[in-house]
């Protein structure tokens, strides 16, 4: 974000804070950032980003909603938004703050993943932009735009129900993938020679950083349960079609799977 923002606009200062020094270091020597930070100057800004994992920001969110200007724009950017709205909603600043989600991202993390252009085209959900102050929804709505964002617009819970299946779900099979071939194949090297490109993609996201993905389970607990059951149900249902040999049955059922090529083409001609 910091990339595309100063991008569009050269006069724009951005302070970056992390409770990793090391961190706010390297944003400062690669020029994401323009100045290190404190939470505190949180005070005398006019847009505040929050993007740390979603359990900490339940902490933060508060926090700087305690201290900024009458004017600030505050804004998160996690993959879970119920619990978030929940602990702002009775905050005498709420009207500060837009919830956010922009669903972008790679498998990489820390100040040398920042890629540029990395929002353009993608989906950002916005929730309870009712409560948002009008002003500040505009101020928000430019900085989306400048990053290339669609606006949609969906209920804190709706979106934790939702995302909890088209990317939760796929960054746990992701992990637990990763997790048996490696316990399968502790002494042996072959399986890594034999990964093609099939295997590379589907463990990609394994390569994702604990610290965010396990406060994301945790914040969304019984979505991702229920999506786990059905997951689970489809797999026991596939292996026990193995089990009996009904191999027109697994033929079926990978064909008719074979529809989600056309709902996703029809995902990518809308993001283009």
């Amino acid at each position: 974000m910091a990339i595309d923002i100063k991008a569009s606009n050269k006069d724009v200062v951005i302070l970056g804070y992390d409770a990793d020094g090391q961190h706010m270091d390297t944003a400062l020597s690669l020029g994401l950032i323009d100045q290190k930070a404190t939470l505190e100057d949180a005070a005398s800004v006019d847009v505040v980003i929050i993007a740390v994992p979603v359990n900490a920001s339940l902490k933060v969110i508060p926090r700087v909603l305690d201290i900024v200007k009458d004017d600030t724009l505050v804004f998160d950017v996690g993959s879970t938004k119920a619990n978030i709205c929940k602990v702002v909603s009775e905050h005498p600043n709420r009207r500060n703050f837009l919830a956010a989600h922009p669903i972008a991202g790679t498998e990489y993390s820390g100040p040398e993943a920042a890629i540029k252009g990395l929002y353009n085209g993608k989906t950002n959900i916005v929730c309870e932009v009712e409560k948002t102050a009008f002003k500040l929804q505009e101020r928000a709505m430019e900085i989306f735009h400048d990053l290339g964002l669609r606006i949609r617009y969906m209920e804190p819970k709706a979106h934790d129900r939702h995302i909890a299946y088209v990317s939760h779900l796929s960054h746990i099979s992701s992990f637990m993938l990763g997790k048996t071939v490696i316990e399968k194949e502790k002494n042996e090297r072959d399986i890594f020679d034999m990964a093609g490109s099939g295997f590379e993609s589907t463990v990609r996201l394994a390569k994702s950083s604990p610290a965010m993905w396990s406060p994301i389970f945790e914040q969304n607990k019984q979505n991702v349960i229920e999506t786990l059951e059905e997951y689970i149900g489809n797999l026991q249902n596939f292996k026990e079609l193995m089990e009996s040999n009904d191999f027109e049955a697994i033929y079926k059922e990978m064909e008719d799977t074979n529809r989600i090529k056309e709902i996703l083409k029809g995902i990518t001609i809308k993001s283009s």
